[in-house]
């Protein structure tokens, strides 16, 4: 694990209650500055609790989480995240500008910031390369397009810390390349810190480092490349389920 030091994201004895069922077991992990880390894992290994926990929108949290400094849920980092959910976050009975002036206009409200929202729309758009397809109603988008269209309404405020819980799910493989290309691109050009959950294992090559989660459980923590030198692998799913495998030897009871 990295020096705390400087982290984006920090967290200790992470621990979220659903019911009678623990989602996330005492969780300890960082995340780094202005680099992508991946959160992979299967479906319903506690993903998107963890991405919630981080933008400060789930409840019953235990454990401490500092985001950017601060408390994970604390008003001043509302301007400084944007948060991508599975679904979109856009209005289909409106254009792509349509739905971005409305977000623009609630994040720098009043007339004296109108320039500045027009400006900040524009960019958007041409960020996520949407500049044919801005007039267009969002509800006539393809899937990979609504996919962007979502990502421009977080980048609006220009975020230090960009969460995507499951970014690329049902998008063909082109559109897939596409989104990391731009994620790749926030991150070298703007400075962007990016977590970015997934269930597609082939997708953590793309990243610079790797949190593995099992069942609420982070199993492995490092780059790429650390991963599967260590458990003498050829990719990061050959990696994983070597963990895992792991993780249920040392879980079987003693004969």
């Amino acid at each position: 694990m990295m020096n705390s030091r400087g982290a984006a994201v920090e967290a200790h004895g992470l621990t979220v209650v659903r019911g009678a069922r623990t989602v996330l077991h005492g969780l300890g992990f960082t995340v780094e500055p202005g680099r992508i880390t991946g959160l992979l894992g299967p479906s319903g290994c506690g993903k998107s609790t963890l991405m919630r926990a981080v933008v400060g929108t789930q409840a019953k949290v235990t454990g401490t989480l500092d985001v950017l400094g601060s408390p994970a849920g604390h008003p001043a980092l509302r301007p400084r995240i944007g948060y991508v959910t599975q679904d979109p976050s856009v209005y289909t009975d409106l254009t792509v500008r349509q739905n971005l002036d409305y977000f623009a206009a609630i994040l720098r409200p009043g007339r004296r910031q109108r320039d500045a929202r027009r400006a900040a729309v524009a960019r958007a758009i041409t960020e996520v390369d949407l500049t044919g397809r801005a007039d267009a109603l969002a509800g006539t988008l393809s899937g990979g397009e609504l996919a962007r269209a979502s990502l421009a309404v977080a980048l609006l405020g220009t975020p230090e810390l960009l969460v995507l819980d499951e970014p690329t799910v049902g998008l063909d493989p082109v559109l897939r390349r596409d989104l990391w290309n731009l994620f790749h691109r926030l991150a070298a050009d703007h400075g962007t810190t990016l977590l970015v959950s997934s269930h597609v294992m082939d997708e953590a090559e793309r990243c610079h480092r790797l949190l593995l989660m099992r069942e609420g459980e982070i199993l492995a923590d490092g780059t790429p490349e650390t991963l599967r030198s260590a458990a003498r692998a050829d990719t990061v799913e050959e990696a994983f389920l070597h963990l895992v495998d792991q993780a249920a030897t040392r879980q079987e009871p003693s004969r």
